[in-house]
């Protein structure tokens, strides 16, 4: 399976994305008074589990990754959690930031209403939820580069280039011997 990672421009595509749905639900909610702003407490401290989880399972891919296999550990990451561990992080990394501009749209549009405990309440909230996104973002953009593989023991390994290299130099000595 070739992987490819996640341009940057994605993530800015997803957090403008979640600016404008933010800043419009923000603007529904001043004219109709549904209510519908903010983000309720266990949101940001679920995404802050989920950010933990993908951290350490990504850690561990690492680890497993880059270890020398003869040194390895009697563990074993099972490939299928590898690439599930990897999608994750891509996962996350765009949730967290399409959800960072989601919250920071409707904390930007109830700034300026923050004298009323409401849009108080509902900025608050949504600070809390951008940090812990933008947290997020981070976390996913870090594990996904935890999890890529180190190069094979192919011809562009730097340990097979640098042994060719003293082949080379070798042959090269031994011809001017001769």
């Amino acid at each position: 399976m070739n992987a490819r990672r996640t341009s940057w421009w994605y993530y800015l595509i997803a957090i403008a994305l979640g600016l404008l749905g933010g800043a419009g639900i923000a603007v529904y909610d001043e004219h109709s008074g549904a209510s519908m702003l903010g983000a309720p407490w266990f949101v940001s401290g679920l995404l802050a589990v989920l950010g933990v989880v993908v951290l350490v399972l990504a850690l561990q891919v690492h680890k497993y990754a880059t270890t020398d296999p003869r040194k390895r550990p009697n563990t074993f990451v099972n490939p299928t959690l590898a690439v599930y561990t990897l999608v994750l992080a891509k996962a996350l990394g765009l949730a967290g930031a399409a959800l960072a501009g989601w919250y920071g749209g409707q904390a930007l549009l109830s700034i300026a209403h923050m004298e009323a405990d409401y849009y108080s309440q509902v900025v608050l909230e949504c600070a809390i939820a951008v940090v812990v996104c933008l947290a997020d973002m981070v976390i996913g953009i870090v594990g996904e580069w935890l999890c890529q593989l180190p190069p094979t023991e192919g011809a562009e390994h730097p340990k097979m280039k640098k042994a060719a290299r003293s082949r080379q130099m070798a042959g090269a000595v031994s011809k001017s011997a001769e």
